[in-house]
C-alpha cells in the first residue's frame, strides 16, 4: 500500500509541475473519495504558488481520474472500500472499471448535508482574504478589466433608457454580471472559441468589439455584421472567435462540445468556451452537451452564470440538488463553484480551466454564483416576483464593480481622477455612436433572404415576391428606410 501511494503521489505530482497548476486542487472530480486514507491536512501557506505540493498532497482525492485501464488506481479505491466480510472481497470487472461487492445495502442520499464551498479571492470590501491562492495580473491587465467593467455597465444604463425611449426594440443588460463577462474574458487567448447565451457582451468587448459595432448592431443598420437579420443583442463576430447569440435555450453547449472535438482533432492549443444561465441546466442540451463533451474528452469549458432566477424562476424551485457544480461531478467532469462577483477568483478559475482544458484535453465545467440585478429582459418587470430589498442588497452591497475598484485603488493603480475621466469618455463615445448609427441606412430587403443558399430556392423566391408587392400596396405600414 505504501509503494502505491508513493507513486501514485509521484505522478500527481508530475501533473502539476507547471506553477500554475496549483489551481487543480480546487477543482473536483467524479470519481473521488472524501475519506481518502491518503489525505492529510496540510499547514497554512503563504499566497502564491508556494504551496503546490502540499497543497496537492491535500486535495490528492481531487487530482484522480478514473481510467478503466489504470489498474493500480482501480485496486486502491477497491482497497478502501472493501472489508473483511467474504463477500466485500469479490468484484465484478464491469465496463467501465471494478466494481466492488458488499453486503451493506446503503443507498445515495440525494445531496451531501455540507454544499460544496465557493472559491474567492476578494471579501465584499475588496480586501485579499488571508492565504489567497490566485493567479497574478498585472497593473495593466487590471487597469483593462477594471475599465471593460465600468464600460460594460455604462453601455447597459444607456442602451437601457435608448430602448425606453422606443429607439431599439429590445434591450437585456449584465448589470451585476461584469465580473463573469470580463474576469473570464481576460483569462482567455483570442484563439479560444465563444458561444455564448445572451449576457456575455463583455467578453465580445474584450476582445475588441468596438463601441460602435455594439450600436449598429442594436439598431440594425447597414453597417450591423448581422444585417439586421438578428433581434438586439444577439451579436457576433467571426473575427473574434465569437459565435452568434441564439434566443433557443442551451442549444449552444452540445455545439461547443463539437467545436471544442474539432480544436482537438486539429492539434490546436485553444479550447471553446460556453456560456448559459442556471436556467439552461434544466434543458436536455445541457445534459446532452456534458455527456458528449466527458465522453469524447472535448477541451470545452462550461461556464454556468447561477444568477438566482431564470427569468422568474428562483433557483430553489429550479432543481434540487446543491446548485449546478454537482451536475458537472455526476458526468465525470472537474468541477468548481466560484464566486461570481469576485473578478479576480473568477480570472483565476477560467484561467486554470483553460490550462486544464488544452493540455489534459477534458472539459471542465465553473459555476459563478452572481446574481442578475437588472430586469430579465426590457420585457420583463422583476419586483413583481422578487423583493426590491433583494435587488438593491446585490446592486449595493456585493456589487462586483465596486468590489474590483477598491482592490485596483488599494494597489495605488487607480483614482478619482481616473474614474471622472473614464466614465465621462465612455459617455460621451456612446451618445456619438448612437447619434451615428441612427442616421446609418438600414440594409436592403433582399438582404433577409440572401447569404443561406448559393441559388436562391423557389420558395424563397416566391417569398420575397410576395413581401415586395405587399410593401408596395400598404407602404405606411412599413419603414420608409429599408430599401426596396
Amino acid at each position: 500500500m505504501a509503494s502505491s501511494s508513493w507513486l501514485l503521489m509521484r505522478r500527481s505530482r508530475a501533473l502539476i509541475h507547471h506553477k500554475n497548476f496549483s489551481f487543480y486542487s480546487l477543482f473536483s472530480s467524479s470519481s473521488c473519495s472524501s475519506s481518502s486514507p491518503l489525505l492529510k491536512k496540510p499547514h497554512a501557506q503563504s499566497a502564491g504558488y508556494s504551496n503546490n505540493y502540499s497543497s496537492a498532497h491535500h486535495h490528492f482525492r481531487f487530482l484522480r481520474r478514473f481510467e478503466s485501464t489504470k489498474a493500480e488506481a482501480a485496486q486502491l479505491e477497491l482497497q478502501h472500500y472493501v472489508t473483511d466480510d467474504d463477500d466485500n472481497n469479490r468484484a465484478i470487472d464491469f465496463p467501465g472499471g471494478k466494481v466492488a461487492f458488499t453486503s451493506e445495502m446503503r443507498f445515495i442520499s440525494e445531496a451531501s448535508q455540507k454544499r460544496v464551498p465557493c472559491y474567492r479571492v476578494l471579501d465584499d470590501n475588496g480586501m485579499a482574504m488571508k492565504y489567497s491562492n490566485y493567479v497574478q495580473i498585472s497593473k495593466e491587465m487590471a487597469v483593462k478589466m477594471y475599465s471593460d467593467m465600468v464600460t460594460l455597465q455604462t453601455m447597459d444604463s444607456i442602451f437601457y433608457e435608448v430602448q425606453r425611449q422606443g429607439r431599439i426594440s429590445f434591450y437585456l443588460t449584465s448589470i451585476g454580471e461584469e465580473a463573469v463577462n470580463i474576469g473570464s474574458a481576460a483569462a482567455l487567448s483570442s484563439d479560444d472559441i465563444i458561444l455564448p447565451q445572451y449576457r456575455e457582451p463583455g467578453v465580445l468587448l474584450w476582445r475588441g468589439f468596438t463601441l460602435q459595432q455594439f450600436v449598429d448592431q442594436l439598431f440594425g443598420n447597414k453597417s450591423d455584421l448581422g444585417k439586421g437579420r438578428q433581434m438586439p443583442i444577439h451579436y457576433g463576430s467571426n473575427k473574434h472567435n465569437y459565435f452568434t447569440v441564439s434566443s433557443p435555450i442551451a442549444t449552444q453547449l452540445p455545439q461547443a462540445v463539437g467545436a471544442a472535438y474539432s480544436l482537438k482533432m486539429d492539434g490546436k492549443s485553444a479550447c471553446a468556451v460556453t456560456y448559459f444561465g442556471d436556467g439552461s441546466t434544466s434543458e436536455g442540451d445541457f445534459h446532452a452537451g456534458l455527456n458528449f463533451a466527458a465522453v469524447m474528452d472535448a477541451p470545452v469549458i462550461f461556464i454556468c452564470r447561477n444568477n438566482g432566477w431564470a427569468i422568474s424562476t428562483p433557483v430553489e424551485e429550479q432543481f434540487r440538488s446543491d446548485g449546478v457544480v454537482v451536475k458537472g461531478q455526476a458526468y465525470g467532469i472537474w468541477s468548481i463553484r466560484v464566486d461570481g462577483n469576485d473578478a479576480l477568483a473568477v480570472y483565476s478559475a477560467v484561467h486554470t480551466a483553460r490550462e486544464i482544458a488544452i493540455k489534459e484535453k477534458r472539459p471542465v465545467l465553473i459555476e459563478a454564483l452572481t446574481y442578475r440585478v437588472g430586469h430579465h429582459s426590457t420585457s420583463d418587470d422583476s419586483t413583481k416576483y422578487r423583493p426590491i430589498d433583494e435587488i438593491e442588497y446585490w446592486k449595493m452591497e456585493r456589487n462586483p464593480v465596486n468590489r474590483f475598484k477598491r482592490w485596483v485603488e488599494r494597489n495605488g493603480w487607480w483614482n478619482d481622477s481616473n474614474e471622472s475621466e473614464l466614465r465621462s469618455s465612455l459617455r460621451k463615445q456612446l451618445m456619438q455612436a448612437i447619434q451615428v448609427a441612427e442616421k446609418a441606412q438600414k440594409p436592403p430587403l433582399e438582404d433577409m433572404f440572401n447569404d443561406v443558399y448559393d441559388r436562391l430556392p423557389s420558395n424563397l423566391e416566391e417569398q420575397e415576391r410576395v413581401l415586395r408587392e405587399i410593401v408596395k400596396k400598404h407602404p405606411e405600414d412599413y419603414p420608409s428606410d429599408v430599401p426596396l
